[in-house]
């Protein structure tokens, strides 16, 4: 799922491309991908682009007299800048927005429909789609603390609440812990001043150095590389392969349809977190330490 360097280079390339122009009109081609019926996609159209802003992991374009039209990309939800008026992708493509300089597709790749668009009148119905969670970026360390703080749960689970902390998913998560070298199950009230110092510093350099990285792989094109997975990442999609620090396997824990990536030497002191399937498998036969898988 596009986080927020992803989300924040999606915005600098359509700011560069739609601010100032005027939308002529959506196209649907999957119904479904609609979330509201009021205003109508008719009413948006011959309203000018007057800014873009990130709420959340979505992206919301504001057009004149306060209507927005707001973009969940979900896991698989991509966008892609093309000639006015293309036609849209036969299996992939969700929507297209015509614009006088060009269109904006949303395409979703796979089976399952889960990226979304709310057409919005009112700056109050913008807001109620907001989580409300902190922007990390413009936080204070105090702040940060207490927030993180603020509820007893793993590091991973507030770190990707979006009710706490605005634009953090799975993968830069798990970025951010291995830079702090904490575990992703540790509890927030556990946390020592020092520890919780050493996060909101990895939190902000993860997300600035991979914004800055996304940007400069876009450069003056629209960005086409928005994927989950990066290949420079230090844990994150990296199973089974070394640390860039210490050189242990990455090690991953497996929940539903998500993965957390962590390195146990540099983040738990050598242990090897319960994995809910296969650590039931194996029972007395799970490896408890790094060392004990050879």
């Amino acid at each position: 799922m596009p986080e927020l360097p992803d989300v924040t280079v999606y915005i600098e390339a359509l700011e560069k491309r739609i601010v100032g122009d005027t939308l002529l009109g959506i196209r649907l081609a999957n119904p479904f991908v609609l979330r509201t019926v009021q205003p109508r996609p008719a009413e948006m159209a011959g309203r000018r682009v007057v800014a873009l802003r990130r709420v959340g992991k979505r992206i919301a374009m504001e057009l004149e007299e306060e209507r927005f039209i707001v973009v969940h990309l979900m896991v698989a939800g991509r966008f892609r800048w093309l000639a006015a008026g293309a036609k849209v992708p036969g299996k992939i493509g969700l929507a297209a927005f015509d614009f006088t300089r060009g269109t904006l597709v949303l395409t979703e790749a796979g089976t399952k429909r889960r990226a979304s668009i709310h057409l919005l009148a009112g700056a109050d119905a913008l807001a109620a789609l907001d989580p409300g969670g902190m922007d990390v970026m413009a936080a204070t360390e105090a702040g940060f603390a207490a927030a993180l703080r603020g509820g007893r749960h793993t590091l991973k689970r507030r770190l990707t609440d979006p009710h706490v902390f605005s634009g953090i998913g799975n993968a830069y998560s798990d970025e951010i812990l291995h830079r702090a070298k904490l575990s992703p199950v540790q509890l927030t009230t556990n946390l020592s001043d020092g520890e919780v110092a050493r996060l909101f510093a990895a939190v902000r350099d993860t997300l600035a150095e991979w914004t800055e990285r996304l940007r400069r792989e876009a450069g003056d094109g629209f960005p086409e590389k928005v994927r989950a997975f990066h290949p420079e990442m230090a844990v994150h999609g990296k199973y089974g392969q070394p640390c860039p620090v210490c050189g242990a396997p990455v090690q991953r824990i497996v929940y539903a349809e998500n993965e957390t990536h962590y390195c146990a030497r540099c983040q738990t002191g050598g242990r090897l977190l319960a994995d809910r399937s296969l650590s039931r498998l194996l029972k007395g036969d799970w490896p408890k330490s790094i060392d004990e898988l050879g």
